[in-house]
């Protein structure tokens, strides 16, 4: 019986360029918003589910960074972006949790990118659109769901650990940056556990049962989506580094050649995993290879001890009248003992040829 296929609907959205439209999945009504204003000796902290808290900080000769958690209140974003004369197509790319990091310059400011990835207590990776835009002394960030990975980077500022206090709005659009990237260490620890794990089941096992296909393609998914995530940020941060943009000092460059590296060997690791679970499905179809071969040995002994066997009860089961066995008493314990001794004779051949 053949079994019909669903066909997939594809739906095209046509939208005119600069059209603010969520496509993410979260609902909530609710825009929380963080404020953190500092300079080298003053910090605040603040959150808020009105944009326009946001924007009574300007103007104080301090840093402020607006971390806005909730994508799909659009009128929110529309308002904030007003406010920081943010271009149409830069609110459609903020929204549009399907765009592939990339590096915009304009003339009030820098627009960035890029994927956040992150563990939860599942071991699962999620992966979370993020937004940057860094100008004169004020850093907005855009996320789409709850959690990040900014916590270190909070307590530096509310502490006044290291330099952050004492730089500009370019130094903590590179901390920012090199918080996401740090953790994508974290995430690629994890992946490879998996991936080791599996590998050490299948080695030492020697076996595999029908969940190990599925678990060899998760994984496989798992790395592609990785890869799609971070490999584009390369070009970002490399062309940040060798570009002179008017927000970033040059001093912070020797920061972000730091950073270039960290994801050259982040990407490095993907692809190493990549390798290993590609060698993963290889091994799987071996050891499938191999027990298919005990198989077909075992039932290539089993035959061939039969094949004489069957030969010699063959030609005594003809029935002739003039077969001189067929007159003697004993002829049927002699012929059984004989085809007896010949099975023990094979027997210990094949064990002999380690066949058994």
């Amino acid at each position: 019986m053949k079994v019909k296929k669903k066909k997939k609907s594809y739906k095209t959205s046509n939208l005119p360029p600069g059209t603010i439209a969520y496509r993410g999945e979260k609902q909530s009504t609710i825009t929380n918003i963080e404020i953190v204003n500092y300079s080298k000796e003053e910090f605040t902290s603040l959150n808020s589910s009105s944009v326009e808290d946001a924007f009574n900080f300007e103007g104080n000769d301090h840093v402020t960074w607006v971390n806005i958690n909730g994508l799909n209140n659009v009128k929110d974003i529309e308002t904030l972006g007003l406010h920081y004369k943010l271009h149409p197509l830069t609110l459609e790319d903020i929204v549009n949790t399907g765009q592939r990091p990339k590096l915009e310059e304009f003339e009030y400011y820098m627009l960035v990118v890029f994927k956040m990835l992150f563990i939860k207590n599942d071991d699962e990776i999620h992966y979370e659109h993020l937004s940057l835009i860094v100008g004169e002394n004020y850093v907005l960030t855009f996320q789409e769901a709850d959690g990040d990975v900014f916590d270190d980077l909070r307590e530096r500022l509310n502490s006044a650990k290291g330099r952050i206090r004492s730089q500009g709005s370019d130094y903590l659009m590179y901390a920012i940056l090199d918080a996401v990237v740090d953790n994508y260490f974290t995430v690629i620890e994890v992946l490879g556990d998996k991936v080791e794990e599996l590998e050490g089941f299948l080695f030492q096992s020697k076996d595999a049962d029908d969940r190990t296909p599925g678990q060899i393609q998760k994984l496989k998914q798992e790395v592609l989506k990785m890869r799609r995530s971070i490999y584009p940020l390369r070009e970002v941060i490399s062309r940040m580094e060798k570009t002179d943009f008017a927000f970033i000092e040059e001093k912070t460059h020797s920061y972000l050649r730091d950073l270039y590296d960290h994801i050259i060997q982040v990407s490095e690791s993907v692809d190493l995993y990549r390798e290993m679970i590609w060698s993963l499905m290889d091994m799987y179809m071996t050891i499938i290879s191999n027990k298919m071969n005990e198989i077909m040995k075992v039932l290539t002994i089993i035959a061939t001890i039969f094949i004489p066997l069957t030969f010699i009860a063959g030609i005594y089961g003809m029935n002739f009248k003039n077969m001189p066995e067929l007159n003697s008493d004993d002829g049927y314990f002699i012929l059984l003992t004989g085809m007896f001794i010949l099975f023990i004779f094979m027997l210990i051949y094949f064990r002999k040829k380690r066949w058994l």
